[in-house]
């Protein structure tokens, strides 16, 4: 499989394994190519159909229902003739169909490795960005500093665009910004970013890769063959070492972000301001002022953190200070990150539902001084020792929901026994409202109450929006 022209493609057997917000794309495109597209699914559900619906339309083959295993009927669970599979992110590695692949010696793409092998001659560079929390926030702060910068450029990725949209669409950019999930790294061997940032690694999706170390290996693929800068955190050796290991082109840099005092090539905070010393003239005596810690909306020290990178990747490409200073005040956050919903007599209430992991609510807690907690929902194997230990100086109460809230009430009990605790038995979604009520009681003027669950939602929600949704009007009926 060559570089993706035309000739490449022409009668090719690809196997697409998913639908979905991937699948679909590389369906179209591979058969808008010339290719014999084969889409295999698991699942055989409303959407499912409406999709296969629409690609057989156009003389793709879909099976729904088949995740090609071994007795499917087909040589080693492969569709015949296969000669490629390009898979969406969500399938695990250890599926019977990607183990057929191995043994008949059959390469298997991402939709991240399709899209960089399609990419057209002069196409935009793409500066990546990766990390346990804080991946979609600092990608759309990248992507409006470099619009501020007359750059035309789109965040495109891991957050809802297809990045094969991008590269094959009639619109021609400068450069993308590209938010990248381990499972995308994992099934692209051959992506070379401009430069990419890992913004933090904590347990998460083991399920999928089996270990910490496999995690973390596929997020370090992200910094392979960088030409400029691999971005990393200092506050966390795991990111340092992954720039460490990693082959790189020859002159890239390794730059650091700090919530503290910035080294020579590091970006950090002095006095109020983000400060670069890495893309300065004689950086071991210079620093460069890039903005205001108050252009940072929320302010809290994570989403600094997000800024720092973002500035670091976008003057890594040689975008002015002025233009991360512009970005970042034209950028307006997504709903559920750290969102301020009102002040009641006195007390704020914030709707952090997207912090769904023990590292993003850690995160979100470090943000404010004394708050009544609201969490619980699925754990998803999560342990909460080590958040409760870190955040009990700074709780006044905490109420429970969700299917997993005895696993933070014990931690609790463990780390944090002065603290009242509320545990809410209900689990259908009016829970939300007595949980904020039950908050209300638990507060003082000057308190904040967080919705910072650590878990995922859907024990009791459609989905993490959904489970901010109802704590903001939970919120607004306290205040009517």
């Amino acid at each position: 499989m060559g570089s993706g022209q035309v000739t490449d493609w022409q009668g090719k057997h690809v196997t697409v394994a998913g639908l979905g917000v991937s699948g679909v794309p590389a369906a179209k495109a591979l058969h808008g190519l010339g290719a014999k597209v084969t889409v295999v699914n698991d699942g055989d559900d409303a959407r499912a159909r409406e999709q296969a619906a629409e690609l057989e339309a156009l003389g793709v083959t879909v099976r729904l229902g088949d995740g090609t295993a071994p007795d499917s009927g087909s040589a080693a669970g492969l569709p015949e003739g296969t000669e490629l599979i390009v898979t969406a992110p969500g399938w695990r590695p250890d599926h019977p169909l990607f183990a057929a692949a191995d043994a008949a010696g059959v390469p298997v793409w991402g939709d991240v490795e399709l899209a960089w092998r399609l990419r057209k001659p002069g196409a935009a560079d793409w500066l990546a960005v990766t990390g346990t929390n804080g991946k979609t926030t600092t990608v759309q702060m990248l992507a409006s500093i470099l619009e501020a910068a007359g750059l035309r450029t789109a965040a495109v990725g891991n957050i809802g665009v297809s990045l094969l949209d991008a590269v094959l669409g009639d619109e021609e950019y400068d450069v993308l910004a590209v938010e990248l999930s381990s499972y995308q790294l994992h099934w692209a061997p051959s992506l070379r970013a401009h430069s990419a940032a890992v913004l933090n690694l904590a347990p998460d999706h083991l399920d999928w890769h089996g270990s910490m170390e496999a995690y973390a290996k596929d997020k370090g693929r992200i910094y392979e063959g960088n030409r400029v800068a691999c971005v990393y955190n200092t506050a966390d050796k795991a990111t340092e070492d992954l720039v460490r290991e990693a082959d790189v082109e020859e002159g890239c840099r390794a730059v650091g972000f700090t919530l503290g005092t910035p080294g020579p090539s590091q970006l950090g905070v002095v006095e109020g301001l983000l400060v670069d010393r890495a893309f300065v003239e004689n950086r071991q005596k210079n620093a460069q002022e890039l903005a205001e810690v108050a252009d940072v909306k929320p302010a809290a020290p994570h989403n600094i953190a997000n800024a720092l990178a973002a500035a670091a990747l976008a003057r890594a490409y040689g975008v002015p200070a002025s233009a991360v200073r512009e970005g970042l005040r034209n950028f307006t956050p997504d709903a559920h990150r750290i969102a301020h919903v009102a002040d009641v007599d006195g007390v704020a209430y914030v709707d952090d539902s997207k912090a769904t992991n023990t590292h993003a609510a850690q995160a979100s807690l470090a943000a404010y001084d004394s708050v009544v907690w609201i969490a619980g929902g699925l754990a998803k194997g999560a342990t909460f020792d080590e958040l409760v230990a870190g955040a009990a100086q700074r709780l006044r109460g905490a109420v429970l929901i969700g299917r997993d809230r005895a696993l933070i009430r014990e931690a609790l009990a463990r780390h944090a026994p002065e603290v009242p605790v509320v545990d809410l038995e209900r689990t259908d979604t009016g829970a939300m409202l007595q949980a904020v009520q039950e908050a209300r009681r638990l507060a003082r003027p000057g308190d904040t109450v967080l919705l910072a669950p650590a878990c995922a939602s859907m024990d009791m929600f459609a989905n993490y929006n959904k489970r901010g949704d109802a704590f903001a009007q939970a919120v607004r009926e306290l205040g009517a």
